[in-house]
């Protein structure tokens, strides 16, 4: 029997979060990276940038193993935006996006969660 492919899905938006943590590269590159380790993800390569001008922001994509996990500050609105997806069974997305999270001490924040996992249909 073929095992089905099991993804789950976190995403959300961060209110309030200090500016100086939301404009500083080399810390979000790093609380990310450690997200995962603890997440229990692989990393497979981390990309980031900083974005400037009006609206402009630094974001954070790092492809793991299981799949990816984006995030994406506004500075100056005090706004992030972070998705993690996760394939397979070991990998727990909610340890990562709570580890960013935390890290990034927001006001408020809203979360959402998709079950991206294979039905068994048969076709």
């Amino acid at each position: 029997m073929v095992r089905l492919v099991v993804g789950r899905h976190v995403y959300g938006d961060l209110y309030g979060s200090p500016r100086e943590l939301l404009s500083n590269r080399e810390f979000l590159v790093s609380i990310v990276e450690e997200a995962v380790r603890e997440g229990e993800a692989s990393i497979l390569e981390t990309r980031s940038w900083v974005v400037g001008g009006e609206h402009g922001g630094v974001s954070v994509i790092v492809l793991i193993v299981e799949s990816h996990v984006a995030l994406h500050t506004w500075p100056e609105n005090e706004y992030a935006t972070l998705d993690v997806y996760t394939c397979g069974e070991k990998a727990d997305p909610w340890k990562i996006f709570n580890y960013i999270v935390k890290a990034l001490k927001p006001k408020h924040y809203i979360v959402h969660y998709s079950d991206r996992s294979q039905l068994p249909l048969e076709l």
